[in-house]
């Protein structure tokens, strides 16, 4: 049986390899897909113009946009959006836990769980604008491909002149959009703008590799905000008069 581990012609073990590869294989095929895309953002959705964001990073190389109705004022959306735990996912708590290994091997302290924008803004982020519950914009200038990652928060004039050679520019939003008196479109955005051909080079290859991830927890967000505004819309809601 021994010899059978070593060499994997043990049934078990073949069996184990191969829902393995199969496994992986949506996450390359996601990973290829990415590459290929790169540079080449798929065009705005009819309706999609006037995002704060246009402001900040009119031009990019990748826009990743999500969004779900909720049934809630778009006040209402946007308060959760500010205040979402994102860690109150399991599957965000999943990904996290890998990506905190090493640091966690090492003896780092555990990280303390707050808001995302509030855990965001700690790491360096900076708020760029605002409209008051409606949409923000955070950005930072960073090096995401390095091992040890900082971000650098700008001003907004400076964000927008940014040029040193050898960054990645990122802006992403948390948006409200109203659609009626009770209901809304909760809206995350992200766009990348690199600095020069070499970083556009190393970003691509970091993208291609955590992108798949970074969606997860994207989609992973809607769903909190979605609940809990929704929750917090159904406690203040008056009741329905009986007839």
């Amino acid at each position: 049986m021994t010899r059978h581990l070593r060499d994997g012609s043990h049934p078990v073990l073949r069996t184990v390899l191969g829902g393995a590869a199969l496994a992986g294989l949506p996450y390359l095929g996601a990973v290829a897909s990415t590459w290929y895309r790169y540079g080449r953002p798929e065009g705005r959705p009819e309706g999609d113009e006037g995002s704060l964001l246009d402001q900040f990073m009119p031009d990019y190389e990748v826009r990743e946009c999500h969004e779900i109705d909720v049934a809630a004022p778009a006040a209402v959306t946007m308060a959760a959006a500010r205040e979402m735990d994102i860690y109150r996912s399991p599957l965000v708590r999943a990904v996290f836990a890998v990506r905190t290994l090493p640091s966690r091997l090492r003896g780092g302290p555990p990280a303390a769980h707050t808001s995302l924008l509030e855990e965001t803004q700690a790491l360096g982020w900076r708020i760029l604008t605002e409209a008051p519950d409606r949409e923000l914009v955070v950005g930072a200038v960073t090096q995401p491909w390095r091992p040890e990652v900082r971000f650098r928060g700008l001003d907004p004039d400076a964000f927008i002149r940014f040029a040193e050679p050898g960054y990645a520019r990122i802006a992403w939003t948390l948006a409200a959009i109203p659609l009626g008196e009770q209901t809304s479109r909760f809206r995350t955005e992200t766009r990348v703008s690199t600095t020069d051909p070499a970083s556009r080079r190393r970003f691509r290859r970091y993208w291609a590799v955590v992108a798949p991830g970074v969606r997860l927890i994207r989609r992973a967000s809607l769903g909190l905000v979605k609940a809990e505004a929704e929750r917090r819309h159904a406690a203040v809601a008056p009741e329905p008069a009986l007839r």
